[in-house]
């Protein structure tokens, strides 16, 4: 198992930076993907950004430019700087962890809000 918890959500008013934070835990041998994915309020989850180990990089066209997704060495953390926010980013944003087989690993979730 893989536990991923989430921080750095909160209130921002638009134009503004957040950063979130994952953390990783437990059996992460063979974590291949890192990711961030997002559900705003009434809508399905949607994919943000992810990273491999090997450092290669996927946006949703919606961020690309505005957003910086980044790990560490050791696939235990992995970040996502947010630069000037639209009200249209709010939304619940959930850590991901790929591995090269099995199922996925999602965190709890972290709330973002764009609003003035």
């Amino acid at each position: 198992q893989v536990q991923l918890v989430e921080s750095g959500g909160g209130l921002v008013q638009p134009g503004g930076s957040l950063s979130l934070s994952c953390v990783a835990s437990g059996n992460i041998f063979g974590i291949y993907t890192l990711g961030w994915f997002r559900q705003p309020p009434g809508k399905q989850r949607e994919l943000v950004a992810t990273i491999t180990v090997g450092g290669s990089t996927n946006y949703a066209n919606s961020v690309k430019g505005r957003f910086t997704i980044a790990k560490n060495n050791t696939r235990t953390t992995v970040s996502l700087q947010m630069n000037s926010l639209k009200p249209e980013d709010t939304a619940v944003y959930y850590c991901n962890a790929q591995k090269t087989s099995g199922p996925g690993y999602w965190g709890q979730g972290t709330q973002v809000t764009v609003s003035s």
